[in-house]
């Protein structure tokens, strides 16, 4: 059953937001590493592909706060309200031995009223399966503060959308795709400070809500992420996902956003983000608010 958000879950997600900031403080460094886990924050958010990374780009952090030794887990529900559109994801993700990460997301894109103006029934939804696997190959952005080399991993995303027919018609070649990517995360403690880059090689329209393919063929974009440590539980920071532009009678725009992530506690993390999407389906200015909560061992 597709989850598509409604005016309740509007005004839950601004009530969270509210109460997001309400509990933010700005404690003691972020050099402490919790008893018995992770670093707090160093699961990573969960991004809408539901992979361990910012809210957009993936980090090569693997989620859960399992050690080497260990294995955990997460789960996440991320709404993005956008002026014409809404977009929700939930899944869950898995983390073994801090090296191996698998997880599942269901994204939805709910038209809502501007469906009529696509020439599509009101409130009509697009929604895609997300299947992903990622590894971590070096490195350790951790323990690994006594030198350059980042945290490296690699990744595959694979994405299954509904409404083949549709997106066909719209000039998708396919209605799924894979896409491949290496990320590598620095994160430098004595300067409270977060760097990520990540290299996608992906054909995905809008993500893949839009299938994969169109006018030209797969290629490499770049992804960024900078984030610094107000404290060990609040990190700031902002992320860039350039994409493909596919479709011919729609632009498509890189994807950005400005973020906050707060650690409440080991087990539950809340995000917020002012998000800016670009041109989805021939309407521009797609800039809205992001919420994200995610819970995990």
């Amino acid at each position: 059953m597709a989850l598509t958000p409604s005016s309740a879950i509007r005004n839950n997600t601004i009530l969270c937001c509210i109460a997001f900031w309400a509990s933010i403080a700005s404690p003691s460094a972020a050099e402490d590493i919790e008893p018995g886990g992770k670093l707090l924050l160093t699961r990573g958010i969960s991004s809408v592909d539901g992979t361990g990374g910012g809210g957009i780009v993936p980090w090569a952090l693997i989620t859960g706060n399992e050690t080497d030794r260990g294995i955990g887990a997460t789960a996440h529900l991320t709404s993005v309200m956008l002026p014409d559109f809404d977009v929700v994801s939930y899944g869950a993700g898995i983390g073994l031995r801090d090296r191996l990460e698998m997880s599942y997301s269901h994204q939805t894109l709910d038209t809502g009223s501007t469906g009529p103006k696509l020439g599509l029934p009101d409130g009509y939804t697009f929604s895609q399966n997300v299947l992903a696997a990622k590894v971590r190959i070096a490195g350790d952005a951790v323990y690994g503060q006594d030198t350059w080399l980042p945290q490296i991993a690699i990744g595959a995303i694979y994405k299954k959308a509904d409404h083949g027919d549709l997106l066909a018609a719209l000039g998708a070649e396919d209605d799924d795709g894979v896409e491949f990517y290496v990320s590598a995360t620095k994160l430098l403690l004595a300067q409270s400070l977060l760097l990520g880059a990540t290299l996608r090689y992906t054909e995905a329209n809008q993500n893949g809500l839009l299938g994969f393919g169109g006018t030209s063929d797969a290629s490499i974009y770049p992804e960024v992420s900078v984030g610094y440590l107000l404290s060990k539980r609040l990190i700031i920071g902002g992320e860039y996902r350039a994409k493909p532009d596919n479709l011919t009678f729609a632009q498509e725009d890189a994807w950005m956003d400005l973020f906050a992530a707060y650690a409440i506690n080991d087990a539950m993390t809340m995000s917020a983000a002012y998000a800016d999407l670009g041109s989805i389906a021939t309407f521009d200015d797609q800039r809205g608010l992001y919420l994200s909560l995610q819970v995990g061992f």
